[in-house]
């Protein structure tokens, strides 16, 4: 737990997934001390927890599941503890994941499916504006920024209704051949489609933004 004044401490969930080290120095320069693990106290008494997410769906689920990862996402979640998903990272906060034709079921803390994007080229690889909600944390003083995104797969034409006692989610759209999900901030879950750590000065400023509500 971070002191009074102090640098909040975030643990970047270390179950198997790349880009891990990438990501907690992108979250120490916005701010946060950082700890790269997966040992359930350090886990659970973070005040934020970051899931990177690189690959498969399917890989992502069972890598997460052999370190208990996903009951530990869970327990933040019900204790209304923070937790920010990247790339797969957020695809498998969905409840199914269809990739190539094999559908697997994700964590289940948002309805909906993650689909191949319709788009011309794929992978979508590369930087991408967004349309982001009035009212979001993520991208206060953002919201002329570009962000990096490297996917095939996406939410895509998403709702998602209030869950008491949380505020109504904010959704963030981007497009590519086709309009999807570029990030959700929904009560303590948030999450990312694009990678902030390869975003430049932008991703840091996101991720300082969260950070920083972690005071809250």
């Amino acid at each position: 737990m971070s002191r009074p004044g102090g640098r909040p401490t975030v643990v970047v969930l270390d179950y198997g997934s790349g880009n891990v080290h990438s990501a907690a120095k992108a979250l120490e320069a916005a701010g946060a001390e950082v700890t790269v693990t997966r040992e359930r106290q350090a886990v659970m008494d973070a005040d934020g927890l970051l899931v990177p997410g690189v690959g498969a769906f399917r890989a992502v689920v069972e890598q997460l599941k052999a370190v208990r990862g996903d009951e530990l996402i869970e327990r933040r979640l019900a204790g209304g503890r923070p937790v920010l998903g990247i790339c797969v990272g957020m695809q498998v906060m969905f409840e199914h994941g269809d990739e190539r034709g094999t559908e697997t079921d994700g964590l289940g803390e948002w309805p909906g499916e993650v689909t191949e994007l319709d788009a011309p080229v794929l992978p979508h690889i590369g930087w991408n504006t967004v349309d982001a909600p009035e009212g979001s944390v993520l991208f206060a003083g953002l919201e002329d920024e570009r962000f990096y995104f490297v996917h095939s797969y996406a939410a895509q034409g998403w709702t998602l209704e209030t869950q008491p006692p949380f505020p109504a989610p904010r959704v963030t759209w981007a497009e590519h051949g086709t309009r999807f999900v570029a990030a959700v901030e929904n009560g303590p879950l948030s999450a990312t489609q694009f990678h902030p750590e390869k975003s430049g000065q932008a991703g840091i400023r996101l991720l300082a933004n969260w950070v920083e509500s972690l005071r809250s």
